[in-house]
C-alpha cells in the first residue's frame, strides 16, 4: 500500500516535469512565423515560395571555421562597373557589411567599421593609397593595434551578357483557321476564335558579376593576397494566356543575393588558403 501511495503521489510530479521540459524545448526552438497572404497555400503561392527558397540566404560551412583567424578590418571597396542599375542599388558599404558578416561566420576577429567612427576614412585612405606611414599612424590607436589584416572587396564587373526571348501570338493562326475552315461550319470558326486568343511569352537574361578580394598587411599596406570570383545571375519571366485565362511568373536571383554569394565564395577562399 505504501509503495502504491508513493507511485500515485509521484504521477503529478512527473507530469509537471514533462510539461516544464516541453515548455522549455518550445521556448528555445527556432522561431516560426505565419503567412497572412490571402493566397497562402495556393498554386501561385507554392510556386513563388519555391523560387524564393532557392534565393534564400544559405550559411556556408567554412573549411577552417574551428581555427580562429587573425584580427582584421574590412574597408569599403571600389565598384568599377558602370552599370547604372547596379550603381543605383549598391554602394561600397553594402558590400563591406556582407564581408564583415561572412568573415565573422568564418571565425575571423572582425573589428567592425561602426566602431572606428571618423577613423574609418583615414584608414581607408591610407590603404587605398598604399601609404605605410599613414597606416602605421592610424593602427596605433585603440583596438586597431592588434589588427593584422585590412580586407576589401571590389566589384570589377556587373553586366548583362545575354538575353533571349521567344513567344507565340495565335491571332494570325486563328485568322487562317477561320478563313480556310469557314466551309467546315461553326466548329472551325470556334477553333479559329480559340486559337486567336492564345499568347505565350518567355524571356531570360543572364548577368555576370565579378568580385576581387584584397588582403593587405595592416603594418605595411603591402598586399598579402588577392583573388577573383565570378558568378552568373539569371532572371526570367514567362506568361501564357488562352481564352482570357492567364498565368505568369517572374523571378531569379537578385543583385543583393548575388553580391552576398560572391562575398561568401571569396571568404571561403580566404578561410581555406590564408588562415
Amino acid at each position: 500500500m505504501k509503495n502504491k501511495s508513493l507511485r500515485q503521489s509521484a504521477l503529478p510530479t512527473t507530469a509537471f516535469a514533462t510539461v516544464v521540459a516541453l515548455s522549455a524545448a518550445s521556448a528555445f526552438a527556432q522561431p516560426t512565423f505565419g503567412n497572412p497572404s490571402p493566397n497562402a497555400g495556393s498554386s501561385t503561392s507554392q510556386a513563388a515560395n519555391a523560387a524564393a527558397d532557392q534565393a534564400a540566404y544559405q550559411e556556408v560551412v567554412y573549411t577552417n571555421k574551428n581555427v580562429k583567424g587573425p584580427a582584421l578590418v574590412v574597408i569599403p571597396g571600389d565598384i568599377k562597373s558602370n552599370n547604372a542599375g547596379f550603381l543605383a542599388k549598391f554602394g561600397p558599404n553594402n558590400i563591406a557589411d556582407f564581408g564583415e558578416l561572412e568573415l565573422s561566420q568564418a571565425n575571423f576577429q572582425v573589428l567592425e567599421r561602426s566602431n572606428l567612427g571618423p577613423l574609418l576614412n583615414e584608414v581607408s585612405m591610407a590603404y587605398n593609397l598604399g601609404d605605410p606611414q599613414a597606416a602605421r599612424k592610424t593602427m596605433q590607436i585603440g583596438r586597431l593595434k592588434t589588427t593584422k589584416w585590412v580586407v576589401k572587396f571590389d566589384i570589377l564587373k556587373a553586366e548583362q551578357i545575354a538575353e533571349n526571348k521567344k513567344g507565340f501570338d495565335g491571332r494570325a493562326v486563328g485568322g487562317m483557321i477561320s478563313m480556310f475552315g469557314g466551309f467546315g461550319g461553326m466548329g472551325n470558326a470556334a477553333a479559329g476564335t480559340v486559337a486567336s486568343t492564345v499568347k505565350t511569352e518567355e524571356s531570360t537574361g543572364v548577368w555576370l558579376i565579378g568580385m576581387r578580394y584584397k588582403i593587405m598587411d595592416a603594418s605595411t599596406t603591402e598586399q598579402v593576397a588577392q583573388g577573383y570570383k565570378e558568378l552568373k545571375m539569371e532572371v526570367g519571366s514567362s506568361s501564357t494566356s488562352v481564352m482570357g485565362v492567364s498565368q505568369s511568373a517572374k523571378g531569379g536571383v537578385g543583385l543583393d543575393t548575388m553580391v552576398q554569394r560572391l562575398v561568401q565564395t571569396a571568404v571561403w577562399d580566404i578561410d581555406k588558403q590564408y588562415k
